[in-house]
């Protein structure tokens, strides 16, 4: 791994986008470098780390408002705050799965009606959509 790179480089070797790496600093995510008289900005391996700390937390399902609070306790001396915004994510996401087991359920029984329908009746999932009988999984929540 080299001591520095260019921007280039640096998307290179950590699978992103130049202009990712730039969204990431108008975002104040990583730190731009100050570009040496007549040179060009040299990042370092923290900067890599720190995109690939962001690439990870994104791939778990972190907004960039959340990564930017987990970047303040990278530090290692706030695990339980950590652990903490960690629930609240696993907590969504096992929400997000139940709803969209939900989602697979009404659209497997509706195809399945579909499937079996010989076609002198309207399509199933069609009247469906348009009777509005989808289970609305928001309010289906607020309920229970």
């Amino acid at each position: 791994m080299p001591e520095s790179y260019t921007i280039g480089a640096l998307a290179r070797e950590v699978g992103v986008n130049v202009e990712t790496v730039r969204y990431y600093q108008r975002r104040g995510l990583i730190g731009e470098p100050r570009r040496p008289p007549g040179g060009i900005r040299r990042y370092g391996k923290a900067h890599a780390g720190r995109l690939r700390f962001i690439r990870q937390a994104q791939e778990l399902g972190f907004s960039l408002e959340e990564v930017r609070e987990l970047l303040v306790l990278e530090d290692g001396q706030h695990c339980r705050e950590a652990e903490r915004l960690g629930a609240i994510k696993l907590t969504a996401v096992r929400e997000r799965l139940g709803q969209l087991r939900r989602v697979e359920r009404a659209l497997a029984a509706l195809v399945d009606q579909c499937h079996s329908n010989a076609g002198r009746v309207r399509c199933p999932l069609i009247a469906a959509l348009g009777a509005g009988r989808m289970v609305n999984s928001r309010e289906q929540r607020s309920d229970g």
